[in-house]
C-alpha cells in the first residue's frame, strides 16, 4: 500500500431517514357504509450503520464521501397496511476504527471485529395510523401521527492500525529498512528524517507457515505527545500493538537515554502503553566490530531494564534471532 492510499482519518455527515406518516384512511366497501378507521402505520426511517470489514485496511474509500444518507420510511395506507422501512445505509470500515462525535470529540464506539455493527444515527419512527386512536367515544378519528424526523450526526472516523508488533523510534533509525528486510512491504526509504509519513504494514513470515503483522510508524521525537513533529497524529496506531519494538541506532549518543525519551512520550500519550511487551533492537550494528559490541553490551546490561538485540537490516545480521524473540513474546501467556 502506497503512502497516498493510506487514509486513517475522515469526517462524515450522517443523516438517518425520516419515519413515514400514518394513514388517516376510513374503510369503504360495497354494502359497508361506515367501515371505520383502517389507516396503517408509517415505516421507520433508515439507520446509518457502521460495519467492520476485515478486508479493508484504510479509510480511503470514504475520503471523498463526506455525506451518508439513509432512505425515508414509506407512509401507511388503507387496510392497516404499514409503510415500508427506509433503506439502511452501511458505512464499512477496517477493524480498529474508532467512532467519535466530531463536535464533542467523545468516543462513541470502536469497531474491532469482522461484521460488527453499530447504529450511529437511528432512523425516525413511523407515525401511527388512525385505527390506533379509535375508541367508544371517538369511533371515526380522522387524524394520524406524522413520522418522526431522522437525526443528523457529525462523525469522525479514526483508524488505529491493528498489528502484532509496532516499530517505535526516532526518525531515520532504520524502521522502514527493517520492515522491507523481513516482510514483502516496500516502504519509502531515504536518508532524511520523516521519510515515513504514513504507517506501513508488513506480514512477517515465520517458521511452519506461521506469520505476524508488523507496523512501521512515523518517527517519534521528544515532545511528540504535545504535538511536535508528526508523532502526535500517529501515536494512536501503537495503541493496538501487543508488542513494541524500539529501534535505536548503534551510533546514538545514548541508547538508554533515547529509550527513556521514547518511553516517556508513550507514557504521556497513554500510560497503558507501558503494559505492553517491549524489546530493543540496536540497528545499524554492522558498524560495530566485536570488541565495540562487547563494550556496548556491558554498558547496556547495566542501563537498560528490558531485553535488547543487535541487528543490521542491510547486512542481514540478527534478523532470524529477532523474529524468534518477537514470536516468543507474542505467544507468551
Amino acid at each position: 500500500m502506497t503512502e497516498g492510499n493510506f487514509v486513517d482519518y475522515v469526517k462524515i455527515h450522517a443523516t438517518s431517514g425520516n419515519g413515514g406518516s400514518g394513514s388517516a384512511h376510513l374503510h369503504r366497501e360495497k354494502f359497508i357504509e361506515k367501515g371505520g378507521p383502517d389507516g396503517g402505520d408509517g415505516g421507520r426511517g433508515g439507520h446509518i450503520i457502521v460495519k467492520g470489514n476485515k478486508n479493508l485496511w484504510t479509510l480511503l474509500h470514504l475520503k471523498f464521501k463526506k455525506h451518508s444518507r439513509a432512505g425515508h420510511g414509506g407512509n401507511g395506507s388503507k387496510s392497516r397496511s404499514t409503510g415500508h422501512d427506509g433503506q439502511d445505509e452501511y458505512i464499512e470500515v477496517p477493524l480498529g476504527t474508532t467512532l467519535k462525535d466530531t463536535e464533542t470529540d467523545r468516543v462513541i464506539f470502536e469497531i474491532t471485529e469482522d461484521g460488527q455493527e453499530f447504529i450511529v444515527a437511528e432512523g425516525g419512527m413511523g407515525g401511527r395510523g388512525n385505527w390506533h386512536f379509535k375508541s367508544s367515544t371517538n369511533q371515526t378519528p380522522r387524524y394520524a401521527q406524522p413520522g418522526i424526523d431522522g437525526c443528523e450526526v457529525q462523525l469522525t472516523l479514526e483508524l488505529k492500525v491493528l498489528a502484532d508488533v509496532g516499530l517505535v523510534g526516532y526518525p531515520n533509525v532504520g524502521k522502514s529498512t527493517l520492515l522491507a528486510a523481513i516482510t514483502a512491504a516496500k516502504p519509502k526509504i531515504a536518508n532524511y528524517e520523516f521519510t515515513t509519513l504514513k504507517p506501513n504494514l508488513g506480514i512477517v513470515q515465520y517458521r511452519d507457515f506461521r506469520s505476524f503483522v508488523m507496523a512501521d510508524i512515523p518517527g517519534i521525537i521528544e515532545g511528540a505527545a504535545e504535538g511536535k513533529g508528526i508523532g502526535h497524529r500517529f501515536l494512536r496506531h501503537i495503541e493496538r500493538n501487543s508488542t513494541l519494538l524500539f529501534m535505536i541506532p548503534a551510533d546514538a549518543d545514548s541508547i538508554s537515554g533515547q529509550y527513556d525519551i521514547l518511553l516517556h512520550e508513550l507514557q504521556k500519550y497513554n500510560p497503558e502503553m507501558l503494559d505492553k511487551s517491549r524489546l530493543i533492537a540496536i540497528s545499524k550494528s554492522d558498524m560495530l566490530d566485536e570488541e565495540l559490541k562487547a563494550e556496548l553490551a556491558e554498558e547496556l546490561d547495566r542501563e537498560l531494564p528490558i531485553p535488547y538485540m543487535f541487528i543490521s537490516s542491510v547486512a542481514q545480521q540478527g534478523l532470524v534471532e529477532l523474529k524468534d524473540a518477537l514470536w516468543k513474546m507474542l505467544n507468551e501467556e
